[in-house]
């Protein structure tokens, strides 16, 4: 019985890896004059569905974790913000996830942890003056925050 205990278990001991050139830490988007990075934040009349990781523009993006690439996503339907409408759709690990506002390399296949998975993109040029980051969402929409250190 222990042993199906541990595959239950499992789960929670994932943790992201690096997902951002620079920032080895995976130091989250706290507050600037655009609003909060974390999970539940206000968005106007929504909620922020995501965790917001510190990422500079144009910095490499790499894989937290072995990951399958499972298509490329549009974040936006407003024009204006095609610059950043770009993400990945991963799994890995057990769990499936995005990530907004990073150019991928390839949209299909598999990459090893640590592994180059794209750029991350030019964020300013759309929210001057914001935390460049990218944005970790759950395929279900709950928070990342537990598999983050």
């Amino acid at each position: 019985h222990s042993l199906i205990a541990a595959v239950l278990c499992v789960c929670d001991a994932v943790k992201f890896g690096q997902l951002c050139k620079g920032n080895p830490t995976n130091s989250r988007r706290t507050s600037d004059s655009w609003g909060q990075g974390h999970y539940g934040a206000g968005r106007g009349t929504r909620q922020h569905q995501g965790l917001d990781i510190v990422c500079s523009d144009g910095s490499t993006v790499y894989a937290p974790f072995d990951v399958t690439l499972n298509g490329n996503v549009k974040v936006y339907t407003d024009p204006n913000k095609t610059t950043i409408n770009n993400g990945i759709n991963l799994s890995g690990e057990g769990l499936c996830f995005k990530l907004f506002y990073v150019l991928p390399d390839r949209t299909s296949g598999t990459v090893r942890k640590g592994q180059r998975i794209g750029t991350m993109l030019p964020m300013q040029r759309v929210y001057p003056g914001i935390t460049s980051h990218i944005h970790v969402q759950m395929c279900d929409k709950s928070d990342p925050a537990r598999y983050f250190l």
